[in-house]
């Protein structure tokens, strides 16, 4: 079957199956199994398909269909122009938590400690972006700890990040470092909200990176009681929230002595981030 003819095929698929963007991620998912560009797919759409390549492509279809997340079937998602492997064990880095990369680099910092790291995306971006720091992230999955080490050699950053299994800073042990930026993209998700998530979301991705199984505050509480361990007099602490969490998180945060609060809205113009200062004295 011609490429173009078995795109067409595979859309009308992923549209029945109300997949919300369907021509978009076929044309992904054909561009992974003809291991081309996805922008230069479209010199490819005239030519036959190899019958064992149409029998892989299909399959990915069909599992797409079911909502497994494009990011898990081709093992890897964009974030901040590159490229990080993903999967089923940690979180799928979000264009939306790019707002937390901006806002923390939007001042200096030497060092970093990323609470929570995952796919260790958020850490490693950072310290790509700020060739001279350095910084840990810690995670309590050995599994997703797993992934962030790939991460970090394949951008080749093996002698700036260190990953640290444990429980937010427990995860550091006697380490008596504090931190110039302190950053985290907690699970916020309430138990009572977990339902309304998509498919590609609720059943694909780790529940215990989405949500605390109560109010969706939990982490923070976390997060702010060990601040004034790690974090440098005068350094920051910056946060992704949910939409809906502004005024809750920022109360925490002021609550904690933190300073010049502010939550940062996303592009789409939702509440997103949150930045608090450490007092300098």
């Amino acid at each position: 079957m011609r490429a173009a003819d078995l795109l067409s095929q595979a859309t009308r698929r992923l549209t029945a199956a109300e997949v919300a963007d369907p021509g978009r991620d076929a044309r992904r998912l054909m561009a992974h199994v003809l291991k081309v560009p996805p922008g230069r797919l479209t010199l490819f759409l005239p030519e036959e398909v190899d019958p064992d390549l149409e029998v892989i492509y299909l399959t990915l279809i069909e599992r797409r269909a079911g909502r497994v997340p494009v990011s898990h079937l081709v093992g890897r998602r964009a974030f901040y122009g590159r490229d990080f492997l993903v999967t089923p064990e940690v979180l799928d880095p979000r264009p939306e938590t790019e707002t937390l990369i901006e806002v923390a680099l939007s001042e200096p910092f030497g060092t970093v400690l990323d609470l929570g790291t995952g796919s260790g995306c958020i850490l490693l971006t950072l310290l790509a972006e700020r060739g001279d720091a350095v910084g840990y992230g810690t995670d309590i999955s050995p599994a997703a700890l797993n992934v962030a080490h790939w991460n970090r050699n394949a951008l080749k950053l093996e002698g700036r990040a260190e990953f640290c299994e444990g429980s937010w800073y427990g995860a550091l042990g006697e380490m008596d470092e504090r931190f110039d930026l302190i950053v985290s993209n907690p699970p916020y998700i309430a138990v009572n909200e977990m339902p309304f998530l998509s498919p590609e979301v609720r059943d694909h991705e780790p529940r215990l990176a989405l949500t605390d199984e109560a109010d969706g505050l939990t982490a923070y509480h976390a997060i702010l009681a060990g601040h004034a361990r790690g974090l440098a007099p005068g350094g920051r602490l910056v946060a992704e929230i949910g939409a809906s969490q502004g005024m809750a998180v920022s109360k925490l945060f002021a609550r904690a002595g933190l300073r010049g609060v502010r939550v940062i809205p996303d592009i789409d113009g939702r509440d997103r981030v949150i930045v608090g200062v450490n007092s300098p004295f």
